[in-house]
């Protein structure tokens, strides 16, 4: 493997790395408001696990992006076995 593809295997690698923990959400020890949170309420999830959580987050956009994530990498392995197959 020349250099060349090293450095861009270690950039793309780097990339899907930043771009997956893009979807992690933030801890937070303050409300919206800026006000520390005093407790919380204990209400069951939304059936399906997507829209508002318990502490009101829309998880909507975390299971796109992982979907998305988990697709992209899905279609790198199946070109990457195609071209090895190629290949012998």
């Amino acid at each position: 493997m020349s250099a060349a593809h090293r450095l861009l295997l270690t950039a793309t690698v780097a990339a899907a790395l930043l771009c997956a923990l893009w979807f992690v959400p933030s801890a937070s020890a303050t409300d919206e408001q800026g006000g520390a949170r005093t407790g919380a309420t204990l209400e069951a999830p939304a059936p399906g696990g997507t829209g508002p959580s318990e502490d009101g987050r829309d998880s909507t956009v975390y299971f796109l992006g992982g979907t998305a994530l988990l697709g992209l990498g899905a279609t790198s392995v199946t070109l990457a076995m195609r071209r090895r197959g190629r290949a012998s």
